[in-house]
């Protein structure tokens, strides 16, 4: 998704989260109540101001309860199906001791100095990471608790009590007099209560709905019932639809196009050139598609990428034989370590370009209104920098540009992106229209396949040392790729040549080695690329493990048993592996026709181990039968939410690692839709078991640390089952050879 963050800004979000220096606010609206707040910390203060030098913005609701009870949470991250929106109303619920029932969440965007992503030093309201629980810990209590502390007092007023004998329990407000109301009832007097300047959070012995087991989504039920709207489902009166000509090969531009043709049929209501492109107007999606099948273009590809997957293969791996471009990592003397080895194993991996494929291809609404007001309807995963652009397109302010925040089919990283993307294109597609009509600019999956945006291709070369005692004394990796944060608003992270998201997951292994080298170096390569789902840890935990279990047999040792030598003893790695081991019975033999293998990673702030149990069959094939998960994701505040992220990440890993990978030829990528780019397949899911360590530590990221160790895990059973290493991604490529 998005690059690990929570390391970076560690110490300035748990300075903010202990002193809890919250502004808080009320508003009356429509007799209901409106309670935000803004985390002071978070936000420089140079942008406390706006250019008059007037305080900009101090107040932004984001709880808001009518006068028929309703509660609706405005939320600063995004939903796309990982549960953002669920947590969030959990947090708030509980402290308001709302009715579960009466909960609503939407999406809030517009205002980055309150809805700042505290995990990204607050100047930046974006949702990846695995940052949501962390960034919404402690803000969205505090709001449920002063909005709960306000609707007390509205009541003691009311009633003529002290606030003191008033309880509050599924939206009831209670006396021991008989008096009792709904929140709705006092929504209104409670906008005109002080806005408490502290209030005291629940203790976890009080809690009835974080970490309850039980608690279903708010969302299940028009989720499975159809009724859930995506952008998907956008209707405005009078839009109009159009499609995308994107060029054929990255760095392409358009040198001319000939319409003609495609005007004539019916439905087309222009053609027009964007930046980006050409863009197929229509009446509806069909029209636009036959009319994008009339339209020639003739490209300019000058300044083109035209290598293809075989070439850069080729060159990353030369590469990655030769000295690093700059090091990550380096303790000790690793020359001395290989000089004096008993054994030394050395290997070369490679992973290929991924998409991020999400069930909902990008799309994106645009219209501009009567008010001079540009209204934009999308995922906006990173919505204040698409405020920006579509201000900048259309020649006005980004406070004029509204956007309406959808829940959206998936992301995986691939709406976070910092040109705006399918939103710039439908901002352009509506200026080239003179804003005639609303536009929504809908891809088509072979249009998401091959419009760029990929998990980087990597290439490592590995060398492992152990002495004659079978301890691991030395080991170098050298990798090899693009980087994500290059020419990003995160370029900054890039120091000394290195950047984080290329090298996370190794760089910081938890395993104690005495001399180690961890080297990069960056292509230049005109690919787009992009974070996915676990960014680096996608293959770094996969040389990583894999090849610990090399060097565990290389050493003569169990498995398991040679990562504890390694790991401090009570470090989170080694919990989380002795209870995977524990749950998946490693200690005892395996059923005949299985083979297990094991991985430990850690990604977003939280450890994950897995124990694959895969099976083999007569010529060949296998499938992986069970996958045995221990995680350690600080407190759990929806259980169940947790289990469904591993649970999802292990099915998202394993189609990753077994059949997919884009590929290009000349330049061009060759893959168009499902039948030849391969995610899992529902017959090929193992059955999993997520176990969750109990915690009192505030939650960490769950969304994409499942992703990482299903990989390594998986490969090492198959190595058990067939007697060969897998170091080429997919298998479906390294088991033909």
């Amino acid at each position: 998704m998005i690059p690990n963050l929570m390391n970076k800004f560690a110490n300035p979000v748990q300075q903010a989260v202990s002193r809890r220096n919250f502004l808080l606010g009320a508003l009356a609206t429509a007799g209901g109540l409106a309670v935000g707040f803004r985390v002071l910390e978070a936000i420089p203060a140079e942008a406390a101001t706006d250019s008059s030098g007037k305080t900009a913005n101090a107040f932004s609701p984001y709880v808001l309860i009518d006068a028929d009870g309703k509660v609706t949470v405005l939320s600063s991250q995004f939903e796309m199906g990982q549960g953002s929106y669920n947590g969030i109303g959990t947090l708030v619920a509980e402290e308001l001791d709302a009715d579960w029932s009466t909960i609503e969440v939407v999406g809030a965007a517009g205002d980055v100095k309150s809805y700042g992503n505290i995990a990204f030093g607050g100047a930046l309201q974006g949702t990846g990471g695995s940052t949501s629980m962390f960034t919404s810990w402690d803000r969205y209590r505090q709001a449920g608790a002063a909005t709960r502390a306000m609707l007390v007092a509205a009541a003691a007023a009311e009633w003529s009590v002290p606030a003191s004998e008033i309880t509050v329990e599924n939206g009831v407000l209670k006396h021991a007099s008989g008096k009792e109301s709904g929140f709705g009832a006092l929504a209104a007097k409670a906008a005109t209560m002080p806005v408490p300047a502290s209030v005291v959070l629940k203790q976890p012995a009080d809690w009835k709905l974080i970490g309850n087991e039980s608690l279903k989504r708010f969302d299940s039920a028009r989720k499975a019932n159809g009724t859930e709207q995506y952008t998907l489902d956008v209707k405005l009166p009078g839009m109009l639809t159009a499609v995308m000509i994107h060029p054929p090969l990255f760095g392409a531009k358009v040198k001319s196009f000939d319409a003609a043709a495609a005007r004539a049929i019916k439905g087309v209501v222009d053609v027009v050139e964007t930046p980006r492109g050409v863009a197929v107007v229509a009446e509806h999606m069909w029209a636009a598609i036959k009319g994008r099948e009339a339209v020639t273009v003739e490209w300019d590809d000058s300044a083109a990428e035209k290598r293809g997957t075989v070439e850069l293969f080729a060159s990353y791996k030369e590469t990655a034989t030769k000295v690093p471009a700059a090091m990550a990592r380096k303790d000790g003397d690793v020359d001395a370590g290989f000089a004096s080895a008993a054994k030394v194993v050395e290997s070369t991996y490679e992973f290929p370009y991924l998409s991020h494929a999400p069930m909902e291809p990008l799309n994106a609404v645009a219209r501009m209104n009567d008010d001079g007001t540009l209204e934009i309807w999308g995922g906006h995963q990173f919505p204040d920098v698409y405020q920006g652009l579509a201000g900048q397109i259309v020649g006005i302010t980004p406070d004029k540009v509204k956007l309406r925040v959808m829940k959206t089919g998936g992301s995986f990283g691939r709406r976070a992106v910092f040109d705006g993307d399918i939103v710039v294109e439908a901002v352009y597609v509506a200026k080239a229209i003179g804003y005639k009509a609303p536009v929504k600019v809908q891809w088509t999956r072979e249009d998401d396949m091959r419009a760029g945006r990929y998990r980087p291709l990597f290439v490592h070369h590995v060398k492992a040392a152990l002495d004659d005692k079978g301890q691991l004394i030395a080991m170098s990796d050298h990798i090899v790729g693009q980087s994500i944060m290059a020419k990003t608003m995160f370029e900054s992270m890039v120091q000394n040549g290195v950047d984080p998201t290329s090298v996370e997951g190794m760089h910081n292994m938890p395993y104690k080695i005495p001399n180690q080298a961890i080297g990069l170096t960056t292509t230049e390569v005109g690919v787009p690329i992009l974070w996915w789902r676990s960014v680096g840890n996608t293959h770094t935990a996969f040389v990583a493990e894999t090849f610990m279990d090399e060097m565990a047999e290389a050493a003569g040792q169990d498995p398991v048993a040679f990562r504890l030598s390694l790991l401090e003893p009570q470090s989170r790695h080694a919990v989380v592996l002795k209870l995977v081991a524990e749950k998946a019975g490693w200690a005892e033999p395996v059923r005949e026709g299985l083979f297990r293998g094991v991985a430990v990673a850690e990604s977003f702030g939280t450890v994950v181990a897995q124990v694959a149990e895969v099976s083999v069959d007569a010529t060949g094939g296998f499938k992986v039968e069970r996958v045995v998960a221990a995680v350690d994701c600080g407190l759990a505040i929806n259980p169940d939410q947790v289990r469904a992220q591993v649970e999802g990440g292990i099915g998202f890993g394993l189609g990753a690692i077994m059949g997919e990978e884009i590929t290009l030829t000349d330049g061009q990528v060759d893959q168009g839709n499902f039948d030849v780019y391969t995610p899992l397949r529902i017959d090929a899911m193992p059955k999993v078991e997520v176990h969750i360590l109990a915690s009192a530590n505030p939650p960490s990221g769950i969304g994409e640390p499942g992703v990482p160790p299903v990989g390594p895990a998986v490969a090492n059973a198959l190595y058990k089952a067939r007697g060969k290493r897998l170091r080429v991604m997919p298998f479906s490529k390294s088991m033909e050879s």
